[in-house]
């Protein structure tokens, strides 16, 4: 890490995510929540739509939105107050932590970077031992998750 503080933030944003870790499993209604819920507890378009001061026509095409995942998450958060719900927002990593996530990153960076050294020392008749490669991955990949420089994510 950078400093403590970037560690820090990043220590207290993978607490806040992994509250979402036991979500992962969820599988999302096939039509949608907001028409999912709606249809569980018998409120018709028209009582959902007076609740939310838009048509019957305008509540199936907000379910047609979320459906085809192209609504806002104030839309979302309107309909939730209308159905006395709450919207719950956020991410799931498909890594175990952050830190993995940036390790799996810079590895990447690494191999890339040590391949592309290897290759100019090969034709330099300089070539190195397996090894010795791996080890230069390994190191390359310390220093770049250690420094999370600005080519990390580009």
């Amino acid at each position: 890490m950078k400093n403590s503080k970037n560690k820090l933030l990043l220590d207290q944003t993978q607490e806040e995510l992994l509250m979402f870790t036991p979500l992962k499993s969820i599988i999302h209604p096939k039509e949608g929540w907001v028409k999912t819920i709606r249809q569980s507890i018998k409120m018709s378009l028209r009582q959902l739509g007076d609740r939310l001061q838009m048509t019957p026509q305008g509540v199936m095409n907000l379910e047609k939105r979320e459906k085809e995942g192209s609504i806002t998450i104030n839309s979302l958060k309107e309909v939730g107050r209308a159905l006395e719900m709450d919207l719950v927002y956020g991410f799931i990593s498909k890594h175990d932590s952050l830190e993995e996530m940036i390790e799996v990153r810079a590895q990447e960076i690494a191999i890339e970077i040590v391949s592309r050294t290897h290759q100019n020392m090969k034709l330099g008749n300089q070539g190195e031992t397996d090894k010795q490669i791996k080890k230069s991955i390994e190191r390359k990949t310390y220093e770049i998750s250690s420094k999370m420089p600005s080519y990390l994510w580009g």
